[in-house]
């Protein structure tokens, strides 16, 4: 076996991978249609009622110049509302509709449901272990990050 199976780089590629499989396939066996970027915009945005699209992609480690398109298809399904800010015009505030709060209060127990199987091969405690040092890991490299996560 090649030795790239041991860099941590790879390894993270492929929990991605399945993390992505596991929440795609699990949303929509449930009867929801919503990425996983799209569940953490809105549930960040059920959160904090009136963020901004910039702060919105801080709060989720998403990259500023994409973030409007995820916007753009929450809005579109009925799940979000924008409006100019009234204290910087070029801000757009955001809220989620009554449709998306109601979506939300739905998706997140299928959502948390999901969450073992991304990591199938380890025990509770393992886990446990595991996101503790995966949290670890990541605030340390966060400004090596494209898209840093800011918190509020």
């Amino acid at each position: 076996m090649s030795d790239i199976h041991d860099m941590p780089g790879h390894v993270i590629r492929r929990l991605n991978q399945i993390s992505t499989s596991v929440f795609n396939d699990g949303v929509r066996a449930a009867g929801f249609d919503l990425t996983a970027v799209q569940f953490a915009a809105l549930d960040v945005i059920a959160a904090e009622p009136g963020l901004d699209q910039a702060r919105l992609a801080g709060a989720i480690a998403y990259d500023r110049a994409t973030i409007g398109g995820v916007v753009d298809r929450l809005e579109a399904k009925g799940l979000v509302a924008r409006r100019v800010s009234r204290t910087d015009r070029r801000a757009r505030e955001l809220r989620a509709t009554e449709a998306g709060l109601d979506l939300l209060a739905r998706i997140k127990p299928v959502v948390r449901d999901l969450q073992p199987r991304i990591l199938g091969g380890l025990d509770e405690e393992e886990r446990q272990l595991f996101l503790k040092l995966a949290r670890k890991a990541a605030a340390a490299g966060n400004a090596l990050s494209r898209a840093p996560l800011v918190r509020g």
